[in-house]
């Protein structure tokens, strides 16, 4: 498994997964925050459902050691796992910096290393499509 320490039977992604994760600052971003006595941020079914096929991932990251770009470019290129998570913090309607997380990934190396092999779909443990939240990300980019 490339990327990957061996420890025995079992395989560990390397410091690197979790680095371009914290990157991506995979966490709600308002502009106000909280008002008072306010105990969540509220979103509708229809937008809760647009988050389905992303949050279920446990960044097993068998998409990103499936993934020849990543293989060649794993200090550069975010990955399949980490994309598909930093997409579902731009689709999350209640998150307030999409374009910033989008000017964060518009790069050459963080993104586009993507060649839509789709190694990363079909080794998915949840049967989840990281390619399919790449093309959306890049989609959402040429539209700006």
């Amino acid at each position: 498994m490339n990327n990957f320490h061996l420890l025995g039977k079992m395989a560990r992604p390397h410091v690197t997964v979790y680095e371009q994760y914290r990157s991506i600052e995979p966490w709600l971003q308002t502009k106000d925050g909280k008002t008072e006595g306010q105990a969540e941020f509220l979103q509708t079914r229809e937008d809760r459902a647009k988050l389905d096929g992303m949050y279920e991932c446990i960044l097993c990251a068998c998409c990103s050691t499936a993934c020849p770009s990543y293989w060649w470019n794993a200090d550069k290129y975010l990955g399949p796992a980490v994309l598909m998570q930093a997409y579902r913090w731009i689709e999350d309607s209640r998150d307030d910096f999409k374009d910033k997380r989008l000017e964060e990934l518009d790069d050459a190396f963080k993104l586009y290393r993507c060649h839509t092999i789709m190694n990363c779909t079909r080794v998915c443990p949840k049967h989840l499509n990281p390619g399919k939240a790449i093309a959306h990300i890049k989609k959402k980019l040429a539209e700006k």
